[in-house]
């Protein structure tokens, strides 16, 4: 590999040669050696990589849903392409053009591309460019804003809600300065905002020039919200010279229900080592009480019609879904703190203490008589997905939370190793509450993403790696026993997958299911007002669905703790001791308008 280069120069040449020249050549050598390097031990990662130094990875195709979006019912302005934030109007752009691809290796998935927006309507201006990781398809968007007209006529004096930044810095680019390119390179920019106006994205330029100043608009602080750094896209750290460059997509700090945070969807990247205190960019805020992007009510049940996905339960589940009608039917009890025997509970559930918190002085527990075992088992031509609607992202988008209730959760099954162990109490509880979350963008009416609960965490999803069954109905796998949710059939590890040491979540398909476009019921949407939907009676119990059990658990663990060779023992002990108490029975499972996610964000 090195042979064809020369390695000395006539002592004459150097005087002539300039110190670019000398760089050239220098960095020269490093790539010959990096190329060494891989070919020998199949390593990609000694230095800095870009583009150029590979062949560039084919431009991702954008992604689109399996069927066309229909046409929604009318009404305000859900799926109309823009949003009114009170002072600012914003418009969703997701069609880019490429400025750069930065690769960290050989290997494609290795790197980001960063874009540009493209077709900005008139009048509306660029507030950052965008990035995302190489090896997906092209899906993502920026905002692009406008000052609403009326803003200055109401107060002439009020300073105007955009502005051109008054400089650029520039933030990082990996260029070592040759005169001798093999492709061209990547400069990272940070607009530098006038006084009282806040940036809310980067430029990326493939020239060292800078970008002219009214290519991007800052926006007046009182409009704009915190946000923070969400999945880090790239980690890459040099070793000539030692400089790392690390790049964040960002969204709102402040979310949930009434989060006002709107994300611009451009990115937050940084060259220093040590963590950033306070990101130099913000997210927008929206102002607007009214929501005005927000579905309406027939909006709402057309979106559940066409998104609405299929759940299905694993082929050897036995504790399956039922509606909660069919449960308080069916015996359900419910107990006081203090009375022996349970009363029978109303099928509206209009008996039930409605409102205050959850004192534990009231708990719904199975039927006291010989129903009580089949009752466990749930009716599955019953049940039906809870539904509660809620803003999200400021108004900006709508998410659409679906409940499943079982009337039991099965027990556990550990692995540790190739050792598969069913557990005879630990994981059961009776009254299981489980979601997953449908995100809809309020721009287009398109699903985005999918949130799939999992016992005391969860993850989004993005809509280009969900399953499809019919059209653009997404599936959603409900775990063995425990009825979590996961995208994907598969065995699913709650613990350390390294050591494969935790509890088993085994999905699959099968031919128990429930279609959640046709089996659904609204049960909260705050936001249509007063009257809109009306709470069921059960909605408002925010007390235990199940007893307070202790199965003594713990010294089941023990037992087959004390079995395992001594190298083990402390990793398992410690990744029990951070799996969620409701695995270990030791508090009745609360309702969904007790759980943190009714008012604020999924966690994640």
């Amino acid at each position: 590999m090195l042979g064809g280069l020369r390695t000395h120069l006539p002592l004459s040449a150097f005087g002539a040669l300039k110190i670019k020249s000398l760089l050239a050549i220098f960095f020269k050598v490093l790539q010959y050696v990096r190329e060494f390097l891989a070919m020998m031990f199949g390593c990609g990662c000694f230095f800095w990589q870009t583009a150029s130094d590979f062949s560039p990875p084919p431009e991702p195709k954008p992604f689109s849903l399996p069927a066309p979006i229909p046409k929604w019912p009318g009404g305000g302005s859900f799926a109309s392409g823009k949003i009114n934030l009170g002072e600012l109007e914003v418009v969703e752009i997701s069609r880019f053009e490429l400025i750069w691809n930065y690769n960290q290796g050989p290997q494609e998935k290795k790197g980001v591309t960063f874009y540009k927006p493209l077709g900005i309507p008139d009048g509306f201006y660029c507030l950052g460019h965008y990035c995302q990781p190489n090896g997906q398809p092209l899906r993502g968007f920026v905002l692009v804003a406008r000052e609403v007209g009326t803003t200055h006529a109401s107060d002439p004096d009020k300073p105007p809600a955009l502005l051109e930044p008054v400089d650029y810095s520039l933030v990082w680019t990996p260029d070592d300065g040759s005169e001798e390119k093999y492709g061209g390179s990547g400069y990272v920019w940070l607009p530098q905002p006038p006084e009282g106006y806040k940036s809310t994205g980067y430029l990326v330029t493939n020239t060292p020039n800078k970008p002219e100043l009214d290519e991007v608009r800052c926006v007046r602080a009182d409009l704009t919200d915190k946000c923070e750094i969400y999945h880090l896209i790239l980690d890459a750290i040099s070793k000539f010279p030692n400089i790392p460059f690390r790049v964040w997509d960002t969204r709102p700090h402040y979310r949930g229900m009434l989060g006002r945070g709107v994300p611009v969807g451009t990115f937050f990247c940084s060259s220093y080592w040590g963590a950033v205190a306070e990101l130099p960019i913000a997210c927008l805020k929206n102002l607007n009480p009214t929501l005005p992007a927000m579905p309406n009510h027939d909006q709402v049940h057309a979106l559940i019609h066409h998104y609405g996905p299929t759940v299905f339960f694993h082929p050897a589940e036995i504790f399956l879904p039922s509606s909660i009608t069919w449960f308080f039917k069916n015996g359900a009890l419910l107990y006081r703190a203090g009375i022996l025997y349970g009363e029978p509970i109303e099928a509206n559930g209009s008996n039930l203490p409605g409102g205050g918190r959850n004192d534990r002085k009231f708990w719904i527990d199975l039927p006291a008589d010989d129903r009580r075992e089949s009752v466990k088992l749930g009716n599955l031509e019953s049940a039906k997905l809870y539904i509660h609607v809620k803003p999200a992202l400021g108004g900006t988008f709508t998410d659409i939370a679906m409940w499943v209730f079982c009337p039991f959760n099965g027990p556990a099954t550990l692995k540790i190793g190739l050792v598969n162990i069913a557990l005879t109490k630990i994981g059961e509880h009776v009254g299981d509450w489980e979601h997953f979350t449908l995100r809809i963008s309020n721009f287009t009416g398109e699903l985005w993403s999918i949130y799939f609960a999992q016992h005391s965490s969860g993850e989004w999803v993005d809509a280009y790696d969900l399953e499809y069954i019919e059209g653009n109905k997404a599936i959603v796998y409900s775990s063995k026993s425990g009825h979590a949710s996961y995208p994907h059939p598969g065995n699913y590890l709650q613990g350390s997958t390294k050591l494969g040491i935790g509890v088993r979540n085994d999905c699959a398909r099968s031919n128990l299911y429930v279609d959640s476009s046709v089996h659904y019921q609204l049960v909260a949407a705050e936001y249509l007002g007063h009257g809109v939907v009306t709470e069921p009676f059960w909605l408002q119990f925010m007390r235990d669905w199940g007893p307070t059990i202790i199965y003594e658990s713990r010294i089941e663990l023990d037992k087959i703790i004390n079995l395992l060779p001594v190298m083990l023992r402390y990793s398992v002990e410690n990744i029990f001791d951070k799996l969620p108490l409701e695995l270990y029975g030791e508090a009745g499972p609360t309702g969904p308008k007790e759980k943190k996610n009714w008012v604020g964000d999924e966690k994640d």
